[in-house]
């Protein structure tokens, strides 16, 4: 029977690319000289640092394409409340990888209201989707595409 997977992740070492980038620049640019603005990574969150409020708000639009640029998608980024204190200020961005259970409900219902002829299941942090045909499993996936959801989908282990 054919299926698929449902996941939502990203390359973490692209992310480690697109933030030295990212780093390079913001060392580079010549509103940032002499500051000591820069980009951390922290297992799956990104932590910026500069020295004013104003800084960060043009450091975002640098992550956000070289990020983009390395091919992760940007919907995948949950950005924080800023942190000032005395001359340094703190923004730390979440990078969410994986469907939670909220949100695997939520697809899986939207796939059967669609009523396609496939069967949709959670499977820890991935859907599986089966159903007799291929064409049907890629219409799925094209509902999927089309439908506004919060977070980037990908689809894997496509079996025949």
């Amino acid at each position: 029977m054919p299926s698929f997977d449902i996941v939502s992740e990203f390359d973490m070492h692209q992310a480690q690319n697109a933030l030295d980038q990212a780093n390079k620049e913001v060392s580079t640019r010549f509103d940032f000289k002499g500051s000591n603005a820069e980009f951390e990574l922290n297992d799956k969150s990104i932590l910026m640092k500069a020295e004013s409020r104003f800084q960060l708000q043009q450091m975002l639009p640098i992550l956000f394409s070289k990020l983009t640029k390395r091919g992760i998608d940007i919907a995948c980024l949950e950005t924080g409340d800023v942190k000032e204190a005395a001359k340094t200020a703190q923004q730390p961005i979440e990078l969410k990888e994986g469907i939670d259970k909220p949100f695997a409900k939520k697809i899986v219902k939207l796939i059967k209201d669609k009523k396609l002829k496939v069967q949709a299941a959670i499977e820890g942090e991935k859907i599986r989707v089966s159903g007799k045909k291929r064409d049907d499993l890629q219409q799925t996936m094209q509902m999927l595409r089309s439908a506004d959801l919060e977070q980037p989908l990908q689809f894997n282990n496509f079996r025949d």
